[in-house]
Formats: structure tokens, C-alpha cells, sequence
């Protein structure tokens, strides 16, 4: 099958276009905008830094279960949310149900 559009290629009017004729419904999508994939960029630095960076990982099994366990172990549950005014999702609704 060919690629939707040749490898990096991704902001031109190339993939618009095509994309367009595949019904497939681009994001944002302009070069130099910092929306498009910001939240992605924030979670993968913290995802590196936080767990990657920390240590080597002898199989791809053993990071995988880690990436698992930090995402929903950690991630989602305990770390701390500026739109929730600084409290843990767990805190947040806690504090919620009271």
C-alpha cells in the first residue's frame, strides 16, 4: 500500500489534500503551532524524565509493564493537575464527593 504522503511531509498541502480525499480530518495542523501536539510533547517529556531516563530497561516486555504501571498507576491517578487547582485527580474527587 503507499503512504499516505512521503516521510516528513506531514505539514504540506501534500497530506491536506490527501487526507481530504480519504475523509481523514486533520488537527490543528499548521507549521509552528504550538497546539497541535503540545499536551502529547508535555506527556512524553514527563514520561522520559520521570521513568525512562531513570534507569536502563532490559526488555521491551519490562518497560512496557513500567510504562503501563506509570501511566495508570501514577500518572492518572496521583499527579498533581493544574486545571484541578493543584490536587491529584484522587484528591479532586474526593474532595468533590464531600
Amino acid at each position: 500500500m503507499r503512504p499516505l504522503v512521503e516521510p516528513g511531509q506531514y505539514t504540506s498541502r501534500a497530506l491536506a489534500e490527501r487526507a481530504g480525499q480519504l475523509g481523514v480530518r486533520l488537527s490543528v495542523g499548521r507549521t509552528g503551532q504550538c497546539w497541535d501536539n503540545a499536551l502529547a510533547e508535555a506527556f512524553f517529556s514527563t514520561l522520559k524524565r520521570e521513568l525512562i531516563s531513570t534507569r536502563s530497561w532490559p526488555t521491551r516486555a519490562a518497560t512496557h509493564n513500567a510504562i503501563f504501571d506509570f501511566i495508570e498507576g501514577w500518572f492518572n491517578l496521583h499527579r498533581l493537575h493544574s486545571s484541578l487547582g493543584y490536587l491529584s485527580p484522587n484528591d479532586y474527587e474526593a474532595l468533590q464527593a464531600a
